[in-house]
């Protein structure tokens, strides 16, 4: 019984992630304006979940909120590591500082422009990013959640988007889109390890 719960454990921990082809946008002054930014703040990614007829609006949103800040602090501590190894130019605002400010002000139930922002975080750069998951990632609430709405398919559908935004010039200067389907052994980390390590390929901030 217990090899069998643990072949059936390492088969759910080792799914791998399937990726389709990325579509990747870049300014043409991407790389220039990129050199310009000493500091780069990752905000808060927005996360949506599909609904089922059965599911507890709170909760969907509690977890939503909660997939939220685990990517959050994945795509940050990803980053950070690159940084330290030198192959990522700019400084990166802790994110604790950046939640903080933004909370004070009152982001995000009160609207902000990504000027607004970034006058506010003081930062060269803004890194925003969107996550659509077909089912929950994380545990307690999604465990409720599945409860109470019922079960989700085996698979995870993750729909993704980074960008980055110059805050002088007031644009997008790279954006990055990807899709990836995953087992039920999928984590925020795995998914943030899959995207980056094809994005940063591709992102202006990267040293060769």
């Amino acid at each position: 019984m217990f090899q069998a719960t643990l072949r059936i454990t390492l088969i759910l921990t080792l799914v791998a992630l399937i990726s389709s082809c990325a579509k990747v946008y870049h300014s043409p002054d991407a790389k220039t304006l990129a050199r310009n930014h000493n500091q780069v703040a990752i905000l808060l990614p927005k996360v949506t979940i599909p609904a089922n007829k059965k599911a507890n609006v709170e909760l969907l949103r509690e977890q939503q909120r909660t997939e939220a800040v685990n990517f959050q602090q994945e795509l940050y501590a990803w980053m950070l590591k690159r940084k330290l190894k030198g192959k990522f130019r700019p400084e990166i605002q802790e994110i604790e500082t950046t939640n903080a400010l933004l909370a004070k002000a009152g982001y995000p139930e009160t609207p902000m422009t990504n000027q607004e922002i970034c006058q506010l975080l003081g930062v060269d750069g803004l890194m925003t990013s969107t996550f659509a998951l077909s089912k929950p990632i994380s545990e307690g609430a999604a465990v409720a959640l599945m409860v109470v709405g019922g079960m989700w398919g085996p698979t995870n559908q993750v729909q993704m988007t980074l960008g980055i935004s110059d805050c002088m010039n007031r644009k997008l200067i790279w954006n990055y889109e990807h899709k990836m389907a995953g087992g039920m052994g999928t984590t925020s980390s795995n998914i943030v390890d899959g995207l980056m390590r094809k994005a940063s390929k591709k992102m202006p901030y990267t040293r060769k």
